[in-house]
């Protein structure tokens, strides 16, 4: 009888921790020159979650723009593959903060955040695209 209960103690510590250790996705922010590499080396989704507006004065080449104030937004975000890594991106990084959030809450396997959003990635002289 006492082994057995040793071996139910075992089995449910064990059924707990893997429980427990269950992974979740984490959330990387990196740099311009991180995000540059990525960009180089990784089949990513780059999301630009600006407005339209603020999209047009320029964006990240291969960038789609999916805009975090949009009543849609939630539905907008499930179009993108939760299997391929996602780089985020907004003018600071308030709003990609909040959307790698609903991201990870969705699934998502590996989301990236661009840290200081597109200013910081001007302010270092890397390349914008417009429509133009």
């Amino acid at each position: 009888m006492k082994k057995i209960s040793i071996a139910l103690s075992i089995v449910f510590v064990i059924l707990f921790a893997s429980c427990k250790n269950d992974p979740q996705t984490e959330i990387i922010v990196v740099t311009p020159e991180e995000m540059k590499s990525l960009l180089e080396l990784e089949d990513v989704q780059i999301v630009d979650v600006r407005t339209p507006e603020e999209y047009e004065h320029g964006f990240i080449n291969n960038s789609q723009n999916i805009d975090f104030n949009s009543p849609t937004f939630d539905e907008d975000i499930t179009r993108l593959d939760k299997t391929k890594p996602v780089i985020l991106y907004c003018k600071s990084g308030g709003r990609s903060a909040k959307c790698s959030k609903k991201l990870q809450a969705a699934g998502f396997v590996k989301i990236y955040d661009l840290e200081g959003g597109i200013t910081q990635w001007k302010f270092e002289g890397l390349e914008l695209k417009t429509f133009d």
